[in-house]
């Protein structure tokens, strides 16, 4: 019997800095199997962002509708802005046979995992949080000594995760980035759910 593909749920995490949209940019521009998940946000639109590519930017009021039609799969307040990603896109990229990476905090890959026993998840790692703070302040982060607590809040918590790619040289942080993708592909991926 010829059994079609089902997409894997893909979830990358770490803290704010580390440098997961880089690499997975790089990786979505190598690969045609993959589809990034876009989530909403209330935060404001960096001068870079795009709407509906790198994230739907939208007002608390909305997302909080959203919340309540039960649209998010997840849905986290990260430093007093909301996140979310939405239910329907993803599944409907699984179903399709193609994978879906998230990028989320750690609080929000965790909670999927616990609702999709499926999804793999691949924790990026600083090379240290000294490095990390420095990343952030050239950034322009504000409320820098929040965000380094809770740095280590989640690097506590990166062996929840099936990989850890440390992420102090960009050439051997992607091939170990992508070799954990090439090793999820690799397994079976039964019919858990999502």
């Amino acid at each position: 019997m010829n059994e079609t593909r089902r997409g894997v749920l893909i979830v990358v995490s770490g803290p704010s800095g580390v440098g997961k949209s880089t690499l997975i940019d790089r990786f979505l521009n190598e690969d045609t199997e993959s589809r990034f998940s876009v989530s909403y946000t209330t935060r404001q639109v960096r001068p870079h962002e795009r709407d509906g590519v790198d994230y739907y930017f939208t007002d608390e009021r909305n997302f909080r509708e959203l919340i309540e039609k039960g649209y998010f799969l997840e849905w986290e307040n990260v430093h007093g802005n909301f996140y979310g990603t939405p239910r329907a896109e993803i599944m409907s990229v699984l179903e399709k046979g193609k994978d879906i990476i998230l990028d989320i905090d750690v609080k929000g890959a965790l909670s999927i995992k616990g609702q999709c026993s499926a999804a793999r998840l691949i924790f990026i790692e600083p090379p240290s949080v000294a490095e990390l703070e420095k990343r952030l302040t050239l950034r322009g982060e504000r409320d820098i000594q929040t965000r380094m607590r809770r740095v280590e809040e989640e690097i506590a918590l990166k062996g929840q995760f099936g990989y850890t790619v440390r992420n102090d040289d960009l050439e051997r942080a992607y091939a170990a980035f992508r070799k954990a993708i090439e090793e999820i592909r690799r397994q079976k991926n039964g019919t858990n759910n999502c």
